[in-house]
Formats: structure tokens, C-alpha cells, sequence
């Protein structure tokens, strides 16, 4: 299957030369999380199990996630594709080379975010034996079969066990048919909690845009008419990381006309987080940024700012007219 060319290229040709809000975010971003390197490693000496995994793994997962996909959705041999790559090596290296996760998986058993972020790497070709060896007894155990979980996180399971090449401990049609969005609830029902749960949603159940194919046709539907109207209330209420996500579900619908006809919704989603952006590239999660720039730390801005780098990713891909489904993981 032959790598299509970058939308950064494309648009940029047949607009001149004028770069488009979401390339100058992805670009701007993915250099923040450039320079933040530094932020995401994991503490010195400080067992895992003994630290709060939404401090130090939590972070260094997403960086893994969004940058493989980042990496995916890139033309190799491009500045976005190897600074993706860079960083996917940088946090695998925090891992061990994934011998971190089978401590994590040996002391915790039936915890699983080990898996899920290990899956990750794996389906960026980064693989540890001694991990899968272990991880193939834990799934066999009734435990694992009964773990209790929220039905969205059920679905990133399910994805992280094919990721892995698992057997499935699930049905994902039966899953998604058990979380908010697989019920198409009304749309005034959309609240802050409910936008993250259909934004992963969509990502489990696509493997973060890698197959967007695998998205039923009536919750493709469904997103195209609700998305710009939920997107306009997270942007009015200045809430970028979510504002972010949603981007990046409309970029992964599988239907190009139904892309089209949310192109000025997405526009302007770029337009506004492309201006609160600062000068290094970061995005605050809500409120306020540029002009007046409130003191912002490092876990308050890196999601938002990775997210966008992500999302702008993929509007590159669907503005340039490239399928993301298109896209062999691991090679673009």
C-alpha cells in the first residue's frame, strides 16, 4: 500500500504557500511537547506501584498513544513524522523497553492499565515477550473476565487486547452498545463527562482513527449532526482539551461528505484554538490564554496541547482529501 503524502504539503500548495489553523497548531504543539520532554519521564527511583499512576504513568501513556498516532497519520522523511517517532522512542525507553509493565502486571494482576498502555507500544511494533507471556495467564484467569469497568474503558480493553493480538475477552459491538454513545441519547443530554466518554469511544472503537471503517454508519450519522453543535458550546466555554477531541472525532468519521458539511464548524474550531495557543506552542485545558497568559504547569497544559497535536494530525489528513483509513499503522 503506497504512503500518501502529508496534508501540511498539500494544503499548503494549493493555498499558496498560507499555512492552515490546524497545520500551524499540530506543528506548534507537537514542538511544545518537544520541549516539555523533560516532564513526562518517570521519577528516579521511585517504585511504580508505589506512585500515583495519574502523575507518572497516566502522562507517559497518552505521549505513547498520540505520538504513535501522530507518527502513523505522517508522511515518513517529514519534520512531524520524526519528531513523533523521537518521542514514541523516548517514552518506550522510560518503560524499559516494557519491562516496567511486567512489574506492574505481576503486582497488580488484574489492573489494566498496564495493558493498555503497553498496547500502545505494541501496536507501534515495540514489544516485550516476558510481558505478553504474562499477560496471555492473567486473561486466561476468571478475574480478568469479571473485572468491573466503565463501559467505555471496556471498549479500550477490548482494543488493547486485538492491539496486542489477545483473544478478546469481549464482544466490542456488545460493549458499545452498553456506553452513553452507542445509545444515540439526545443530544441536550451532552455534558462535560459525557463529551470524554463518546471522544474515547470513538477512539477505541476506531483505533484512534487508524480504521475509522469500523464505525457504525448510524453513529457516524448521529456524530455529523450533533458534533458542530457540541463543539460550539465547548469552545464558548473555553474548554480547549475537549474542544480538542471533538475535532479530532469529526477528522475520524468515516464519510467524506459528512466531513464536508462540518468544514465550517471545524474551521472555526481551529481558528479559536489556533488563537489561544501561546507563543510555545501550549493550549490550557480551559479558561483563558493568550492575551493574558495565566501561570500554566505542566499537567494542566500537556493533554490539551498533545490532543490538538493529534487532532490537527488527522484535519491534515482529511483536508488534504486522504482517507485515514488509508494509513498502515506503523508507517506513515
Amino acid at each position: 500500500m503506497s504512503t500518501p503524502r502529508t496534508a501540511h504539503m498539500v494544503t499548503e500548495a494549493s493555498r499558496g504557500g498560507r499555512e492552515s489553523h490546524a497545520s500551524r497548531v499540530s506543528r506548534s504543539a507537537l514542538e511544545w511537547v518537544r520541549d516539555h520532554q523533560d516532564s513526562f519521564r518517570l521519577p528516579d527511583g521511585e517504585p511504580a506501584l508505589d506512585a500515583d499512576a495519574n502523575w507518572t504513568l497516566k502522562p507517559l501513556g497518552e505521549l505513547a498513544q498520540l505520538t504513535f498516532s501522530i507518527r502513523a497519520h505522517s508522511e515518513p522523511g517529514s519534520a512531524r513524522h520524526g519528531h513523533a517517532s523521537e518521542l514514541l522512542g523516548f517514552a518506550w525507553d522510560q518503560t524499559r523497553q516494557g519491562g516496567l509493565f511486567v512489574d506492574l502486571l505481576r503486582g497488580e494482576p488484574f489492573a489494566t492499565y498496564p495493558l493498555e498502555i503497553y498496547a500502545a507500544f505494541a501496536a507501534a511494533g515495540l514489544r516485550h515477550p516476558g510481558f505478553e507471556e504474562l499477560a496471555v495467564t492473567v486473561q486466561r484467569t476468571r478475574g480478568w473476565e469479571r473485572i468491573e469497568q466503565e463501559p467505555n474503558r471496556r471498549l479500550g480493553m477490548l482494543n488493547s487486547e486485538r492491539r496486542v493480538g489477545l483473544p478478546p475477552s469481549g464482544d466490542p459491538s456488545a460493549a458499545l452498545a452498553r456506553t452513553w454513545l452507542g445509545g444515540l441519547p439526545e443530544p441536550w443530554t451532552f455534558e462535560r463527562t459525557a463529551g470524554y466518554w463518546l471522544t474515547h469511544v470513538v477512539f477505541h472503537l476506531t483505533d484512534w482513527g487508524n480504521t475509522p471503517r469500523l464505525m457504525p454508519a448510524e453513529l457516524g450519522g448521529y456524530l455529523a449532526a450533533w458534533v458542530p453543535a457540541w463543539l460550539d458550546t465547548c469552545l464558548e466555554a473555553e474548554q480547549w482539551d475537549l474542544s480538542g477531541e471533538l475535532l479530532a472525532v469529526a477528522a475520524i468519521l468515516p464519510d467524506a461528505a459528512s466531513y464536508t458539511g462540518l468544514a465550517d464548524a471545524v474551521e472555526t474550531g481551529w481558528a479559536r484554538i489556533a488563537d489561544i495557543q501561546d507563543a510555545a506552542g501550549g493550549i490550557p485545558e480551559t479558561g483563558l490564554g493568550r492575551p493574558h497568559e495565566p501561570a500554566r504547569d505542566f499537567m494542566h497544559c500537556y493533554h490539551s496541547t498533545l490532543v490538538a497535536a493529534f487532532a490537527a494530525t488527522l484535519a491534515d489528513v482529511r483536508l488534504a482529501g486522504v482517507h485515514p483509513a488509508a494509513v498502515q499503522e506503523g508507517v506513515a
